[in-house]
């Protein structure tokens, strides 16, 4: 991790803490581009505020209620694969010969894709759902490293190798050509199998701004992490138990009522 050269205290953008562990500098990976922040602060609060505001599980005066203790622009590492694949696919659909007798017929094909802009996380402090939940972002607008002040920003180094991102990037083209190719199965499709033979795979390594957010709600510390770039966002937030045992309890009520129309009035009525 790489802090701002101005940080009096060290402190993990990610958690907060300044209990940090000194580690030997590893070999470093040199982004190939920086996509820079679009989002501002305010703006990333207002869609913090938002995304709080959603859902219906949720305690009603949480948007109003949570507080903001920290936040932090940051550099995120990705690596961005491009591939050709040739796939040979097999299904079931719903559209049936003539005389058929069976509700499902097997279908076969192949299809040719080629991806570009494929995007794997490379950071060991945010998870891959949420790197995943991130995107997508517009890469055409990365700017060479050169271009963008690393030694006063703070930002991530990479850690996840390329060999490891690689069978990740695997699953990504192979679930996107399942997709792809759901679309030569007449009527509805079932049990599509996939048989991917990727070419040409080639990765680079960049960086992609987010801002890193932690917010406060009855004493509970939330993440909340904001695309810089498009606003999209993800994050944590508390379930109210209040709305649960209330649902919980129309459920039972419900329940009971059913018991006793079957065993109590529809028994009556039946003798």
């Amino acid at each position: 991790m790489s802090y701002d050269a101005s940080a009096q205290t060290l402190r993990c953008p990610f958690c907060g803490s300044q209990q940090l562990d000194k580690k030997p500098d590893a070999k470093e990976i040199a982004p190939d581009g920086v996509v820079p922040f679009v989002i501002t602060r305010d703006q990333a609060v207002v869609d913090m505020r938002e995304w709080l505001g959603q859902g219906f599980w949720r305690p009603g005066d949480l948007a109003t209620q949570a507080a903001v203790v920290g936040m932090r622009p940051v550099y995120i590492p990705y690596w961005v694969f491009d591939a050709e694949t040739h796939t040979y696919w097999a299904a079931d659909s719903s559209h049936t010969p003539p005389g058929a007798r069976a509700g499902w017929y097997p279908v076969t094909g192949d299809h040719e894709g080629e991806y570009a802009g494929l995007l794997v996380g490379a950071s060991g402090a945010l998870t891959g759902a949420e790197t995943n939940a991130l995107c997508p972002f517009d890469l055409a607008s990365a700017v060479p490293p050169e271009k963008v002040d690393l030694q006063n920003v703070i930002f991530e180094r990479f850690s996840v190798p390329r060999k490891y991102a690689r069978p990740l990037a695997r699953q990504g083209l192979e679930s996107c050509e399942a997709d792809a190719c759901q679309q030569y199965v007449p009527g509805k499709s079932r049990n599509m199998k996939v048989n991917v033979r990727i070419t040409d795979l080639v990765s680079r390594p960049i960086l992609l701004p987010v801002w890193i957010m932690a917010y406060r709600y009855r004493e509970q510390v939330f993440r909340f992490i904001v695309n810089g770039q498009t606003g999209k966002s993800t994050g944590r937030a508390p379930v109210s138990f209040r709305k649960i045992g209330v649902a919980a309890g129309i459920v039972a009520v419900v329940f009971a009522l059913i018991l006793f129309w079957l065993f109590i009035v529809g028994g009556g009525v039946r003798h």
